[in-house]
């Protein structure tokens, strides 16, 4: 099984702990242990660990983030499984500088694809999208070893 392909299961599998963790309010850290006991790779399960512990600690930050992008619309219309996305997404362009920023953004279009309604992707992709061109454009975006592989990519493009 590719790395690529683990890795989205692994975010399905975030995105299961912290749908169930948002629900019920349940022991996370017993949450986190059922949903990746079968996950073999340490690293895959650190990552999952690591990102649901992101989300819920800047759960505000992203929320805030998300808002200001969604005009005369309230967060608590927006479906449950599309804010987590979103929060995920967010949280790995601004704390996981080693994912490239379009993998972030595929990986959710595509999980939304799966568990949320037909228009999510799109809606997701939008929000993503202008979120990354805001760090892009601001200088925030902190991308290191396989996180700048995008933009190394595109400068080398545009030389030619």
């Amino acid at each position: 099984m590719s790395h690529v392909f683990k890795r989205r299961i692994v975010r399905e599998k975030a995105l299961q702990i912290l749908y169930a963790y948002t629900m019920n309010k349940e022991s996370l850290e017993a949450l986190i242990g059922a949903m990746l006991a079968d996950v073999e790779d340490k690293a895959d399960k650190d990552f999952a660990d690591e990102l649901v512990h992101k989300v819920l600690a800047h759960k505000d930050e992203l929320d805030k983030e998300i808002k200001k992008r969604v005009d005369n619309w309230e967060m608590n219309r927006i479906a449950l499984i599309d804010k987590i996305l979103l929060r995920m997404g967010i949280c790995e362009l601004l704390y996981f500088q080693e994912i490239p920023p379009k993998v972030s953004i595929n990986e959710a279009i595509e999980i939304a694809k799966i568990y949320s309604t037909a228009g999510s992707g799109k809606f997701i992709n939008g929000i993503l999208d202008a979120v990354l061109t805001e760090l892009k454009d601001s200088g925030n975006l902190k991308k290191t070893g396989r996180g700048l592989i995008e933009e190394s990519i595109s400068k080398t493009s545009s030389k030619k």
